[in-house]
């Protein structure tokens, strides 16, 4: 899948943020590996000039997970967090251990494996069997 032509991709990209200083969480490293072709948003976690940005195109709430702050755009199709959820690694850690995908940076399926486990909803177990199987792990 050509990323740069999914509508989501393309209003992260006209953001022109600093490939370092964010990294794509989410469900949005599924998209990446084509193991979902639909996702509701991109989760975007933001430091340095990236988070700076996101405060100048929106104004901040404290997100569902009552974690750290959230700047909401594109009609929420785009969350930029300060820090992704409780329990998770500081956002330098996560931006630091980034994996490419055609240019932009996301979570590692690993990563995203283990939060996935960790929330238990329905979709996010869904997600995590996917990611399982992509990789090659036993089911749960």
């Amino acid at each position: 899948m050509d990323l740069a032509r999914h509508p989501l991709v393309r209003d992260l990209c006209s953001l022109a943020l600093p490939v370092r200083d964010y990294v794509v969480a989410g469900s949005g490293p599924l998209l990446a590996h084509g193991l979902r072709n639909v996702v509701r948003d991109l989760d975007v976690v933001a430091r340095g000039d990236a988070w700076k940005t996101a405060l100048r195109l929106g104004d901040p709430v404290v997100p569902l997970s009552g974690h750290g702050l959230l700047v909401s755009l594109f009609d929420g199709g785009i969350e930029v967090f300060d820090r992704w959820l409780p329990g998770s690694p500081a956002p330098d850690q996560m931006i630091d251990t980034a994996e490419w995908v055609q240019g932009i940076p996301f979570s590692p399926l690993r990563q995203t494996l283990t939060w996935k486990e960790r929330l238990g909803r329905p979709k996010d177990l869904e997600d995590a069997e996917l990611i399982r199987r992509h990789l090659g792990l036993p089911e749960r």
